[in-house]
């Protein structure tokens, strides 16, 4: 009798632990949900073998199947929910009901909303964003550095490897972020990347709903951002719409033909972006651009398919959500569908009003730019929905100008002219200015690594309008030329790895310039996050003359006037000039020398310096 209970029991777990097994065979994506969202609708990606073949039960209350798509791959469903008003938290099963009687359950969870509150307020032009490449700043966990399920392993030897820096090693470092005096971090995309080669800087996606393993586990990603938000840091996430790695899963098993953009044979994108606007851009040239493959491993998403662009709107709520996000950079806007991916943009504000995002649109023409910001004045109808735009074309200006000699357009005019075109944009003020980033030479490098050329352009890009971004290793002077190969602009941050002999996060660990610099950028990051006239002011700018450039940021309580010299000799002048804005000023302090002026009728400047200097009464 005993023997025969054993054999019941033995066969009621076997059975369970099948059923249990081979429930888990099928994926469901999002994984989870939340009740309360302004949007109670709420679509299921259902993948196993031959699941089309099933019928789809829920009874739940509060939750209405409202209908189950059917593709051309029977191993897809998408199902249709709709969130009712009086639904509660609580998981609930979804039953396959097959022919064969053998049924399938998956449980599925909804879950209680985060409260929305000024703690995940979007960035903005108070903001100073800090951007970091997660493999490359520092390894806080030497054990994930390789994963047995991972194609590529840890080699910090190669430039284009995998070096091991992770979120741990980033939380470990967030107290030298935050001290540094930015308010936002940046981090290229973490999620799995699962390439043989090259695939350490994310965005070659193979699991959208994934932390790449080298780099941490969701609950890490999770764990920064509250640490970050500890620290009064926002986060703004990087998002991918355009393409995703050639091993994703749905990649290789496509649920239709028409999931990604196909051709008879590799196709690569012309990246001639201009001609998503072009009056008179022909029908080749843009299927060439929207279509074609950034390479051969990006296979390219085709927002077309309203499944799919379902699909990316709740990957992108899903991680605002679950972890309290404050903005997203989107990589590549202009290189997707722009109807659809202004519909992706809209989605997320009627979750997220005070939410921001921040579109890569890398142009030279500012006119061009300027088309894809939300709410642009553009003549074929289009808005975006995307209130911030990356500024190449100050970038640009600002590569060139401090290393030129004055002309009518050259050396401070540059700057000049791109302020004075600012009537083409709906909202300059949150355009995204930076001096370089992860795909761009170094900006030390730019100056002709020139600590004065330096200390010019990021008092220029901490001062002037828009939202700064400082990239990671800026403040110890990194340099790196882009066409020597990316892996030189995204070296490792020294001191991030335990055996590193340098340590650039400690005073002791930089050399004398380095500390210079640091300390340069410290203060005037510090003084900025303090100082609302220059976050929100207005700004007001006078035609550079022998190459002294003065502007000035003002509103009801304060102004403060910044002079840029880009002279190989020390200038004075008379300021008469500029007496619309200062004839009821008479002193001032000089926030980089901290330094007084008893006098500002005439001011002396040094070569190839700037001064910013707060400007009071007697």
């Amino acid at each position: 009798m005993k023997n025969q209970f054993h054999s019941v029991l033995v066969l009621l777990i076997t059975i369970l632990v099948n059923s249990f097994l081979h429930a888990q065979e099928i994926k469901v994506e999002p994984a989870f949900w939340w009740i309360g969202m302004n949007n109670p609708e709420l679509q299921l990606l259902v993948y196993a073998e031959n699941i089309a073949e099933s019928e789809v039960e829920i009874k739940y209350k509060g939750i209405e199947l409202v209908k189950v798509n059917k593709v051309e791959n029977p191993n897809y469903l998408f199902i249709d929910l709709k969130i009712q008003p009086d639904a509660k938290p609580g998981k609930f099963n979804i039953e396959f009901l097959k022919k064969n009687g053998k049924n399938d359950i998956v449980f599925y969870e909804l879950k209680k909303r985060k409260k929305i509150s000024e703690d995940y307020k979007g960035f903005d032009n108070s903001d100073v964003i800090y951007l970091i490449m997660p493999d490359r700043f520092s390894n806080g966990n030497p054990e994930n550095d390789s994963h047995p399920d991972m194609l590529e392993k840890a080699d910090r030897n190669n430039p284009d490897g995998r070096h091991g820096g992770d979120l741990q090693g980033i939380i470990n470092h967030l107290d030298y972020i935050s001290n540094l005096g930015v308010t936002a971090a940046w981090l290229t995309p973490f999620q799995e990347n699962n390439r043989p080669k090259y695939s350490y800087h994310g965005y070659a996606i193979s699991d959208f709903y994934k932390t790449d393993p080298r780099i941490g586990t969701n609950k890490d990603y999770v764990k920064f951002v509250e640490e970050c938000h500890k620290r009064d840091l926002k986060v703004i996430m990087d998002v991918v719409l355009n393409h995703c790695d050639t091993t994703h899963w749905f990649i290789r098993d496509l649920p239709s033909q028409d999931w990604i953009h196909q051709f008879p044979e590799f196709t690569r994108s012309n990246f001639r972006t201009p001609v998503q606007l072009d009056p008179y851009a022909s029908d080749f040239d843009k299927e060439k651009m929207l279509n074609g493959w950034f390479d051969r491993f990006m296979a390219d998403l085709n927002h077309d398919n309203p499944f799919l662009l379902k699909y990316l709107i709740q990957n992108t709520i899903w991680w605002i959500e679950s972890a309290g996000l404050n903005g997203i950079r989107l990589d590549t806007q202009p290189y997707s569908e722009k109807e659809h991916v202004a519909t992706w943009a809209k989605s997320i504000f009627e979750e997220y009003p005070d939410f921001n995002i921040v579109g890569e649109a890398w142009l030279q023409k500012i006119a061009i730019t300027a088309y894809w910001q939300k709410d642009a004045n553009n003549v074929d109808g289009y808005n975006s929905n995307i209130p911030s735009v990356t500024d190449f074309p100050m970038h640009s200006a600002i590569s060139q100008a401090f290393n030129e000699n004055e002309g009518w357009a050259e050396g401070m005019a540059r700057l000049y002219y791109i302020l004075a075109q600012d009537f083409l944009y709906a909202n300059p003020e949150m355009n995204l200015i930076f001096p370089d980033n992860h795909d761009l030479s170094r900006f030390y490098q730019n100056m002709q690594k020139d600590i004065r050329k330096y200390k010019m352009g990021l008092s220029f890009i901490l001062t002037t309008r828009g939202i700064p971004m400082i990239y990671y290793g800026t403040e110890i002077l990194m340099v790196g030329k882009e066409h020597a190969g990316h892996g030189y602009i995204r070296r490792d941050f020294p001191g991030g790895w335990p055996n590193d002999t340098i340590n650039a996060f400690i005073p002791d660990g930089r050399t004398v310039i380095q500390n210079e610099a640091f300390d340069f950028l410290k203060n005037l990051l510090n003084w900025r996050k303090e100082k609302e006239v220059i976050q929100t002011g207005k700004l007001k700018q006078f035609v550079p003359e022998n190459g002294i450039y003065v502007y000035f940021r003002y509103n009801e309580n304060e102004t403060v006037m910044i002079v840029l010299n880009n002279n190989d000799e020390e200038r004075s002048f008379e300021t008469g000039r500029y007496n619309e804005v200062i004839k009821d000023y008479s002193k001032g302090y000089e926030i980089i020398s901290k330094s007084e002026l008893n006098d500002i009728s005439n001011i002396s400047i040094s070569a190839k310096s700037a001064m910013i200097i707060e400007l009071y009464n007697k």
